[in-house]
């Protein structure tokens, strides 16, 4: 029984371990901040197209 329960906590420690390393590795700081979103959001629509040839 203990057995058992044990492998179910090893279980739900990768669990936790999957769902913060899909969380949190892509970026050095975590998440970005609504201003900075806001502000890479804005800067994105500021790019004027290639001039046509």
């Amino acid at each position: 029984m203990g057995l058992i329960l044990l492998e179910a906590l090893a279980a739900g420690l990768v669990f936790i371990l999957i769902i913060w390393w899909t969380m949190f590795s892509g970026r050095n700081k975590g998440e970005l901040h609504d201003e900075d979103a806001a502000e890479a959001d804005h800067d994105a629509t500021d790019r004027k197209p290639p001039p046509k040839v």
